[in-house]
This record gives structure tokens, C-alpha cells and sequence, in this order.
């Protein structure tokens, strides 16, 4: 059954069961009342929308009332989960880095990353076994970090941190780079920090996103990097942290796509909060994409 198909059957049982509800010669999804207006929030007392097609959940919290008050006992909408892209929500690591985070912050993530069926869920790895726990049963990964936020811890803590994260049921890991190394010229010393996180990582069955922090780089280095990521095993290179002076920008995608060719992912991450900034990286040639605005660009999706 297609979408239009669904929300075409679910306004047809509206109006059966609001026709036997609602009072003889009072037009179905006409009250008095304002209709709500765009942003406005949904359920409004005694408002509906003009030209109502009875979704009634989501548009008119007197008609709902009236069809519970006749019997139904549970009532179903179906409007939002139909018409939000799986697509653009399917690129998405659902993501909570930032220190204040509580116990129920993380909870909302993953309960919103299961109601949209996100990529994964991100967060420090103090709060993977919490993650694990509330995405047990969804195809929603759980995503850990590592070297967060600077990179600049030696390679022996990265592969400790990894190893920790995957035993405690990460799936993902994204790493920071050390990025001083880096803009010394010491790639060696790049590669090996990689290669020694890939190899834990893969062999646990776990994927590796290799952040460059894009916003410390020359456009030169950035292709250093991308290319010693790919070269070390990577599965994505990904452009930044959300900690540093600048995030995610279509330049960047589109050079680190260049770089590593079409084989491995390429993740935007940082600054991205709407369904445009989404669509551009992607375009751009962007695989997967980090946001905390997440539910905000997947509801746009909607509208």
C-alpha cells in the first residue's frame, strides 16, 4: 500500500465513523474556531483545519473526542510516520556529545532515533551501554566516539577507548585524527593512529568513521588525510567534531568525496540543522550525516 493509498483510507474510516458521531446537518470537519496556523502545534481545543480530511489525531482534538466518545477505545494517525522520507532519515547518526548531558537526554535520543528509524545513535562512550540498552530490538546502531574532541591522545588510549566502547556494544566508532601530527607532516604517524583503531574496530565487527577535523585543515591536508583514512581501512572520513571554530561545508564534502573515491562513506557533521543543508552535503556527495537537529530535518521532510 503506498502513502497516498494509506492516508486515503484513513481519512475514508474517518469520515464513516464521524458520520455516524456527528450531529445531522453539521458538516464533518466543520467547528467553530480558528484554523491553527503553520507551526503552531497540533490538537488545538475545539479548532480544526479547513477542509479537514478527518486525520484526526493530528488536525482536530474535537473530532478525536467525538469518535472516542462513541466507542473506540485506541485511535490510530497515520499523517506523520507515512509522509517523513525513511531516505534522509536512514543517513542520519542521531547525535549527543555535548558534557552536559543527563540519563534522560540520552533516553529522548534513542526513543526519537527508533521512532525515525535513524542510522545510529551517537554519543560519549560513558553512555554506550545506556544506548545499547534503550536501541535493543531496532536496527537504530549505537556510535561511539574516540579521541573526542581534539585527538590528540596517543594511539595506545584510542585503541583502549575503542576496545572498551565495543566491548560496553558500540557498533560504530568515529575517531579524531591527531590533528597536530597531521599538520606537521608526519603522516606515518596519521596512518598508524588510524590503522591500530580500524583494526579493533573490524575485528569486532564494528565500522570506523575517521573525523578530519576540516575546520583546522588547508584544503591540501584535508586530501592528505582523506586519502591516508581510506589507505588505513577506514569506512567514511567525516569532517568535523561540532567542537571546533566551523563545521560541515559543501566545499568540504565535495573534496573528500573527490579524495577517497566512491568506494567508502563520506559523513557531514557539524552546523547541519535543516533538511537544505542535508540535501546540499548529500548532493555534494555526503553518505551519512551527524546532527543534533535531527527529528527537525526529518520532520521537514513532511511538510
Amino acid at each position: 500500500m503506498t502513502h497516498t493509498e494509506l492516508d486515503r483510507l484513513v481519512a475514508q474510516i474517518g469520515e464513516e465513523l464521524l458520520a455516524r458521531v456527528v450531529p445531522s446537518g453539521v458538516p464533518a470537519g466543520v467547528t467553530s474556531g480558528a484554523a491553527p496556523k503553520k507551526g503552531e502545534g497540533l490538537n488545538l481545543p475545539d479548532q480544526v483545519c479547513p477542509g479537514c480530511v478527518q486525520r484526526c489525531v493530528q488536525t482536530c482534538a474535537r473530532n478525536t473526542k467525538e469518535i472516542i466518545a462513541a466507542g473506540a477505545a485506541r485511535v490510530s494517525a497515520s499523517e506523520k510516520l507515512t509522509r517523513i522520507d525513511p531516505s534522509i532519515a536512514a543517513l542520519i547518526d542521531h547525535t549527543i556529545l555535548k558534557p552536559e548531558a543527563t540519563r534522560n537526554d540520552v533516553v529522548k535520543i534513542c526513543r526519537e532515533a527508533r521512532e525515525y528509524r535513524f542510522a545510529s545513535v551517537c554519543v560519549n562512550p560513558y553512555w554506550v551501554p545506556l544506548v545499547k540498552a534503550e536501541l535493543s530490538g531496532s536496527t537504530v546502531k549505537v556510535c561511539s566516539v574516540v579521541g573526542f574532541p581534539l585527538g590528540a591522545t596517543s594511539t595506545d588510549a584510542k585503541v583502549c577507548e575503542t576496545a572498551a566502547a565495543l566491548r560496553a556494544g558500540a557498533q560504530e566508532i568515529d575517531m579524531v585524527i591527531n590533528v597536530g601530527a597531521l599538520r606537521s607532516g608526519d603522516t606515518d604517524a596519521v596512518k598508524n593512529d588510524i590503522q591500530s583503531v580500524v583494526r579493533v574496530a573490524h575485528q569486532a565487527g564494528a565500522i570506523v568513521k575517521v573525523i578530519l577535523e576540516t575546520a583546522l585543515l588547508d584544503d591540501t591536508q584535508k586530501t592528505v588525510a582523506s586519502k591516508i583514512a581510506k589507505s588505513a581501512g577506514a569506512d567514511f572520513v567525516k569532517t568535523s567534531t561540532g567542537f571546533s571554530t566551523s563545521g560541515a561545508t559543501v566545499h568540504d564534502i565535495a573534496l573528500m568525496r573527490a579524495a577517497v573515491g566512491p568506494n567508502i562513506g563520506v559523513k557531514a557533521s557539524g552546523g547541519i540543522r535543516t533538511l537544505e543543508d542535508v540535501q546540499a552535503m548529500t548532493a555534494a556527495g555526503a553518505t551519512r550525516i551527524g546532527a543534533s537537529a535531527s527529528v527537525k530535518i526529518v520532520e521537514a521532510t513532511a511538510a
